[in-house]
């Protein structure tokens, strides 16, 4: 169960929170995020100096990146930098932050959803992933809105109760805890509340728009639908978000699949 009493959420100043995501450091999402996470302690935020959605864990090698301050405060400290999602929780933990403990990685927060195979593709999820590779507990956070200006109230909302639970309750089997968080996009008086669920079996499949430049060479643009392969399942972040409640999937970064281990066993002696 969420811890809701306002008296466990220790603002402590020895706590650092960083934050970072993937719609770039001007997102309205972002501010929220650094604004929840300023409550809990101390926050150091680097961002992608340009949105950089769908770039998963993708890492930046051929070119130089460039770092640019932005705010410089007693509890908080924003930066962009010119380099993927995963790119920015590195050169955090790896250089500015190297001889300090971070208590939490907060990504996002998205605008649009991250919820079911999204996971796979979205900088927001690379983030939250690439923290908990340094075995800092992640969370993800992402609302089920695109518009630049939507309303983030009850993402905050839950973003703080989501948070508190974690700090409060680190997890004793000593594995890195990351998850998943999707907020639908309802009034928050709508939100039914909070369902820990697995993650949605589903596939986008993409279009390729074709159109001609002035000198008739061809570009595409992409666009696409998503499939949910088991829409009667009550148990997955898809069906939470559509009954109108806030997801929370437990993110393992392990990939193997388990199961047909014996079978390859058996084919390639």
């Amino acid at each position: 169960m969420l811890n809701t009493n306002q008296n466990r959420r220790n603002m402590s100043k020895d706590r650092l929170i960083f934050v970072s995501n993937d719609d770039g450091y001007r997102a309205k999402g972002f501010a929220a995020a650094i604004e929840v996470a300023r409550e809990f302690g101390r926050v150091v935020a680097v961002a992608p100096a340009e949105p950089q959605s769908g770039r998963s864990q993708a890492i930046t090698m051929y070119e130089p990146l460039f770092l640019e301050k932005h705010r410089d405060e007693p509890d908080v400290e924003v930066y962009s930098f010119t380099g993927t999602p995963v790119d920015c929780v590195k050169w955090a933990f790896d250089h500015l932050l190297l001889n300090e403990k971070v208590d939490l990685v907060v990504s996002g927060i998205n605008h649009g959803s991250n919820s079911a195979i999204n996971v796979l593709y979205s900088g927001t999820m690379g983030a939250a992933i690439e923290g908990s590779f340094y075995g800092c507990p992640s969370v993800g956070l992402s609302l089920t809105d695109h518009d630049p200006n939507a309303d983030f109230e009850a993402a905050k909302h839950y973003a703080r109760e989501i948070i508190s639970s974690v700090l409060d309750n680190p997890l004793q089997d000593g594995k890195p805890l990351c998850l998943n968080v999707n907020v639908p996009n309802i009034p928050m008086a709508e939100i039914n509340g909070v369902k820990v669920c697995r993650q949605c079996r589903g596939i986008w499949r993409e279009e390729f728009y074709r159109h001609e430049d002035p000198r008739g060479k061809p570009y595409y643009w992409l666009t696409g639908s998503y499939t949910n392969y088991e829409p009667c399942a009550a148990d997955t972040d898809e069906w939470a978000l559509a009954n109108g409640y806030v997801s929370v999937v437990p993110v393992q970064i392990d990939m193997t699949s388990y199961s047909q281990m014996s079978h390859l066993e058996r084919i390639l002696k």
